[in-house]
Order: C-alpha cells, then sequence, then structure tokens
C-alpha cells in the first residue's frame, strides 16, 4: 500500500484498480498472519518463481517482506524475486540489502531514467539524493544476489531508452 515515489507512468496516480479489480488498495495492512494463511491457502505446485511487486515498494512493508519469504523458502523450493525501486536503504536508513539476500534469490530495480534530473521528473521520490542512492544499491545488490537486473518502463523515448541501457552496462 506504501510507495517512497510518486511516479508519473504509475496507475497509483490514474486510478484505484485493473481489469475487473474495482480497487488495488487495502483497507489496511495486511498482518504476517494474513500473508501467512494466503501463503498456506496457495498452491505453488508448477511455479517456478514467487515475486515480490505490486502497488507500491515491498520494502516499505520491509518486516512482512523477510517474514513472508523467508516462511515460503521454508514450505517450497521456489525462487524469490523483489521488484523494487531501489531506494530500500534511503527509506530504511539502512543497508537492508545483508536482510534480503537470506530470503531473496533475484532483484529486479527500476531504474526509469538515465539522469538525476530526469529520474526526479520521472519517479518523483521522496528523497532529494535517490538516484545516486538507487546505483549505490544497484551496485551493492549486484554483488549479494543470484541475478540482479535493472529495469524501465516502456514509455520512455528511444534516446532514453539507449542511454538508461548505458547506466545499466
Amino acid at each position: 500500500n506504501k510507495c517512497d515515489c510518486s511516479c508519473q507512468f504509475c496507475i497509483r496516480s490514474h486510478k484505484d484498480g485493473v481489469g475487473e479489480a474495482e480497487s488495488l488498495w487495502f483497507e489496511k495492512d495486511p498482518t504476517f498472519e494474513e500473508i501467512k494463511n494466503a501463503i498456506d491457502e496457495f498452491d505453488f505446485t508448477g511455479y517456478e518463481e514467487l515475486v515480490y511487486c505490486g502497488y507500491g515498494e515491498p520494502t516499505c512493508a520491509l518486516d512482512n517482506l523477510l517474514a513472508s519469504a523467508a516462511y515460503v523458502k521454508e514450505k517450497n523450493d521456489i525462487k524469490i524475486r523483489w521488484n523494487t525501486n531501489g531506494l530500500g536503504n534511503l527509506y530504511h536508513k539502512r543497508n537492508i540489502i545483508p536482510e534480503l539476500e537470506k530470503v531473496v534469490d533475484r532483484v529486479s530495480i527500476s531504474l526509469n531514467a538515465p539522469t538525476a534530473e530526469k529520474y526526479q521528473e520521472v519517479t518523483r521520490p521522496q528523497f532529494e539524493n535517490a538516484y545516486p542512492a538507487l546505483l549505490e544499491f544497484a551496485k551493492l545488490a549486484k554483488t549479494a544476489f543470484s541475478h540482479t537486473q535493472l529495469s524501465i518502463v516502456d514509455v520512455l523515448p528511444k534516446e532514453e531508452i539507449i542511454a538508461c541501457q548505458k547506466v545499466a552496462d
């Protein structure tokens, strides 16, 4: 339910629901027990990966992310990927990667812009120094997880996509 950005392209900025779901907003944040029950009720057969992503930034609910990922790992032989804006260290004012690398296998970090100025304009983060922090986070993540990738939204102009690829490389 929470996010430390207000991206121009995010559905949160434009409407409450998607498809047949009238609202993607929780009335209250789920407790770990509620998340655990949902995990117990889900049949993971045939799935190779569980992805933490959604209608907000997963690290804004870090305790539930860590606890539920550990719980899934105990019960299932499945890879866990976490999609993030890469600002978790800023949000928590500490390096959270050592905690996450215990339960997460892969990470996808939303780059979404080739420069700090463009990043501020497009993602509208609550932090002034978000872009350099995101890049530092990506460097730390690369050493911690079996697979780290940077992603962008597909609405960027071609020249910005090329510039983002250079940043990623």
